[in-house]
Order: C-alpha cells, then structure tokens, then sequence
C-alpha cells in the first residue's frame, strides 16, 4: 500500500515538475526553470526508490 502510494506521489510530482517547464519555457525565466527541473529529479529519485 506504501509503495503504490509513493509511486503514485513520484509521478505527480514528476507530472508537477513538466507542467512548471512547459509553462515557463515561453518566458524562460531562471529560477523558476530550476525549480521545475528540481521537482522533476525529485520525483525520478521518488520513483526510483
């Protein structure tokens, strides 16, 4: 039940972290651009576990 549960939180999160890239490539703002790629690397280091 814990491991669907982590997996399923990895792959919003990865899902979250796409969202902000996308957004934010049309004004390619810095900081925000890292905190997408941040929460995406989270989530693949989520799922990986």
């Amino acid at each position: 039940m814990l491991k669907i549960f982590k997996k399923t939180l990895a792959v919003c999160l990865i899902g979250i972290g796409l969202g902000i890239l996308l957004v934010l490539l049309l004004p390619l703002t810095g900081w925000l651009f890292l905190i997408g790629i941040t929460i995406c690397i989270v989530g693949l280091i989520w799922l990986a576990c």
